[in-house]
């Protein structure tokens, strides 16, 4: 295969277009080219005032690839096409008795728990929330009705946290083996949208993500492995440093000297038995701040200029940074365009933001955090869970600020920067439910942290005009950016520094950031789950 590379074509141009734009490219004939498939494409909105351009990477064949690519001596975007295709390292052999144990069913576990079966090593799910559809149905009752499942709600069941989200693809992870595209290639075949495999950035939204999810799940159980809701792991059995399996609440054991631990960032529970149980792990950075809140026309308008609603570009998103001057850097986070901010605590009496999107992204609002990155060695020094301590502390503040219902506190952003209680809302509209109650976010987070997003509000204003608009509205708050703890893996053999056998794995481990890069990281240790697996075998034989 060729690859063709910074390809320009106009926004509006015909299908016909990009096949000629090739040919024209190549300097060959049309029926010379055989096939060619579209691996990405992006858009250049840097005149968007003037015009936008979608941008292509073309990968291609002809009869004669060595000759055409003859004609291209040195040229950086015209080259042969790398192999993406996914290769498999390991079979399981057959009549295998032992079988991994993976704990969590979030993206990480889902990838890992998929990959294990397609190598024939039938692995065991364990999720301690519930299937995905009885999950929806519980979350829908803590924003509609303030009932709230502890088990089963944005952060616990099967999908882990990124079902509740805008279902973003894209990271910006080194992926020198493209399991990335093999992520994508298994959400296509599970029933998502065929564009996430070329569009710059992809997504697929919390409805569609409901059904591919399932469908991967029962191809799980096809290929002989097991999915069990409802099952919470509550201690490990382990001897002379080897993890040997894993105790369930119901007091259940399962035995299995081979455990990926895909928690996902909220299970401060079996982090705190994990820690209690001396498996090595430290404490590290994360963010803590607030959801705002603007109308998605003032972003498109910011962004796209005339271009703003056009069909193609759909809502238009943003990436911003603030380097305030008491040291810290503040900065927007999951940014959701057309979605909604939405209630995503886990626990009894704490209060937790998030943003989600639907495939449309057709909500009235934008809605993205501002958050302050924060250390442990400046901010919660000590224990590797003072990370943990200080999220709770901060989280229970919140639902009584929002009067302990779960309700969330709220302010205006002019009244937010000007530091005076707010009162009532202008013309943008909260989307958070149950509903946000109106007051003076100062008391929610510590001084530093106001400070600095008092300042960087404004800077952001400068850089999208109205982003500091007085009534764009910030809702309280958003603490669980990523884990405040890593669960420390050999870099080698991806195993846990401490106890042999078991893999920590994922963004609860403090490995990934998303739905793509813990599908990744999913990918990448049951692969080194499998290739350990047997070599164990063939030492033991």
């Amino acid at each position: 295969m060729i690859r063709i590379t910074e390809l320009s074509l106009p926004l509006d141009h015909p299908t016909a277009a990009l096949r000629k734009a090739i040919v024209t490219r190549l300097k060959i004939r049309d029926e010379d080219l055989l096939d060619f498939t579209v691996f990405k494409r992006s858009y250049d909105a840097r005149k968007k005032n003037s015009e936008i351009t979608f941008v292509y990477i073309v990968d291609l064949s002809v009869p004669d690839e060595a000759q055409v690519l003859a004609g291209f001596p040195g040229d950086q975007h015209v080259r042969v096409a790398p192999d993406t295709r996914y290769k498999v390292v390991a079979q399981a052999p057959d009549g295998l008795a032992e079988r991994p144990i993976v704990i969590g069913f979030g993206p990480c576990g889902l990838f890992a728990a998929l990959t294990l079966a397609q190598m024939g090593f039938k692995p065991i799910v364990l999720e301690r929330g519930r299937d995905v559809r009885t999950r929806t149905k519980d979350t829908w009752a803590l924003w509609r009705k303030k009932v709230l499942t502890p088990e089963s709600n944005v952060q616990f069941g099967e999908g882990g946290a990124g079902l509740f989200s805008d279902g973003k693809l894209y990271s910006q992870i080194k992926d020198p083996k493209f399991y990335g595209r093999k992520v994508m290639h298994e959400f296509v075949r599970a029933g998502a949208p065929e564009e996430i495999m070329f569009v710059n950035k992809p997504h697929i939204g919390t409805f569609r993500l409901t059904g591919v999810v399932s469908t991967m799940r029962e191809e799980i159980r096809a290929l002989g492995g097991e999915v069990r809701f409802e099952s919470r792991v509550v201690d490990l059995l382990m001897n002379n440093g080897r993890v040997e399996g894993v105790v369930l609440d119901n007091g259940e054991e399962l035995r299995s000297r081979y455990v990926v631990l895909a928690l996902g960032h909220s299970s401060r529970d079996t982090v705190r038995m994990l820690h209690r149980r001396g498996v090595f792990m430290e404490a590290k950075p994360f963010a803590i701040g607030f959801r705002i809140e603007h109308p998605q026309s003032l972003i498109d308008k910011a962004r796209l200029g005339k271009y703003a609603g056009h069909p193609e570009l759909g809502a238009a998103d943003y990436k911003l940074v603030h380097h305030a001057k008491n040291g810290r850097a503040v900065y927007s986070f999951c940014m959701c365009p057309g979605g909604t901010v939405v209630a995503a605590t886990s626990e009894v009496g704490r209060v937790v933001t998030n943003g989600m999107s639907q495939y449309s992204r057709n909500e009235r609002n934008a809605n993205s955090g501002i958050v302050v990155g924060i250390s442990p060695e400046e901010d919660f020094p000590g224990s590797p869970l003072a990370g943990i301590e200080l999220q709770e502390a901060l989280e229970s503040r919140a639902y009584e600020l929002g009067g302990a219902d779960y309700c969330a506190p709220g302010q205006l952003v002019g009244d937010f920067v000007r530091g005076k209680a707010s009162k009532e809302f202008g013309e943008v509209q909260p989307s958070y439910k149950p509903g946000v109650r109106l007051g003076d976010l100062a008391p929610s987070l510590p001084a530093y942290a106001i400070d600095a997003i008092r300042e960087a509000l404004p800077e952001f204003g400068k850089q999208i005009r109205g982003f500091d608009r007085d009534d764009a509205v910030l809702t309280g708050v958003e603490t669980r950016t990523s884990s405040p703890v890593r669960i420390t893996r050999d870099h080698e053999s991806l195993q846990s520094m401490n106890l042999r056998g078991l893999y920590p794995a994922g963004e609860g481990a403090g490995y990934a950031g998303g739905i793509l890069s813990a599908g990744v990281d999913g990918i990448k240790i049951a692969e080194a789950l499998a290739t350990a697996m047997l070599a164990d075998l063939q030492e033991n034989h």
